[in-house]
């Protein structure tokens, strides 16, 4: 018999490193589908403000001349019948290649910010839940479905405000087209373009940032663990030093990346000329005292000097000190009071030297 899954009820635990791992191993990770909206919406801004009017003048222009003077293109042969859609053709491309280029360019990067690509097989292994009608219905009906429909509804609304309050709203947008010269009609139908495209981003951006840390929390819920759950994986990875190693390599992997994320926040990184490199962070009143944020020995500990220093992060030499602070304090931690005046004094040197 098929083992049932958890009750949702019964899943009370964080997911541990491991599943987090077999996950995205699967492909399960957290995707936001209105952050490729809002790139989209910027990106057509973009077009809209700097690119389109002078690609669009420049086709219109080749036009007008092309259909003005018909006389001047000469179609005596298959050969000037190629040239002349080559060149109409390459016009309109120059054209349309910033939308070409650009639209898809934003949609991969919003893309590429919220997951690492990844081949993953498993995403088109044939699976039977994608069509099954069950699997269906509570995708629709369920609480991410009831989501789904509030962020439709929400993004349905804010566009009929926008575009009822831009082109309806006082009736002058209608109005001041027609009372516009024919030469300056292009550039007022892109103003009001763009404006219309930035209110649609400013909608948007709300919406696309409860979408993302949406995501972000539905995911992990979807991956909390019951209590059995999570005593069968600790016995599975015990049982398993392949499992075990692994790991404490991502644990490790995940711990560094977080500390080199962290050194560019740095007010200060203390070192000895090779071995040990510590950065400290100390902004009032956030901080009551100086915290440790990253520090390493040998390879990280240069890594660690070499990001402080293209961050304009100060890097100042102290072998005891730098020495001390490794031994006797962990990442995220504060210094014990016996550093204070050791610190102290490098901050008020840092100080003193960005005032001259």
């Amino acid at each position: 018999m098929a083992e049932d899954k958890p009750d949702k009820d019964s899943q009370t635990e964080e997911p541990t490193e491991h599943k987090i791992s077999k996950a995205e191993e699967k492909g399960n990770l957290p995707f936001s589908r209105e952050l490729p909206t809002f790139a989209g919406l910027v990106g057509y801004s973009m077009i809209a403000i700097f690119i389109a009017f002078p690609a669009m003048s420049k086709l219109s222009n080749f036009l007008v001349q092309w259909i003005e003077r018909p006389e001047s293109w000469r179609l005596n042969g298959a050969e000037d019948v190629k040239h002349l859609l080559l060149l109409v053709g390459g016009h309109v491309g120059l054209a349309l290649l910033p939308i070409l280029v650009i639209i898809p360019l934003i949609g991969i990067a919003a893309s590429m910010i919220q997951n690492v690509p990844r081949v993953v097989g498993e995403r088109i292994r044939p699976q039977f839940s994608r069509i099954s009608p069950a699997a269906g219905f509570s995708r629709i009906f369920g609480k991410s479905g009831f989501v789904e429909f509030l962020k439709s509804l929400a993004k349905l609304i804010g566009v009929s405000l926008i575009v009822y309050l831009s082109f309806f709203k006082g009736n002058t947008v209608f109005t001041d087209a027609l009372g516009t010269v024919a030469s300056a009609l292009p550039e007022y139908i892109r103003s009001e373009v763009a404006q219309l495209l930035i209110s649609f981003s400013v909608a948007v951006v709300a919406i696309a940032a409860f979408d993302f840390a949406w995501s972000r929390f539905s995911w992990r819920r979807q991956l909390r663990m019951t209590k059995q759950e999570l005593k069968d994986e600790q016995k599975e990875i015990e049982g398993n030093p392949m499992v075990k190693a692994r790991m404490r390599s991502l644990a490790r992997d995940r711990i560094r990346r977080q500390m080199m994320a962290n050194v560019p926040k740095a007010t200060v990184v203390v070192a000895n000329p090779t071995h040990f490199s510590v950065a400290l962070r100390y902004k009032p009143p956030t901080d009551y005292a100086p915290v440790v944020v990253a520090k390493g020995q040998d390879i990280l500990a240069l890594r660690i000097r070499e990001i402080a220093v293209e961050n304009d992060v100060p890097v100042i030499e102290n072998i005891p000190l730098a020495r001390a602070l490794y031994k006797q304090v962990e990442v995220d931690q504060v210094i014990p009071q016996e550093f204070y005046q050791a610190v102290a004094e490098l901050i008020r040197y840092i100080n003193s030297q960005k005032l001259h």
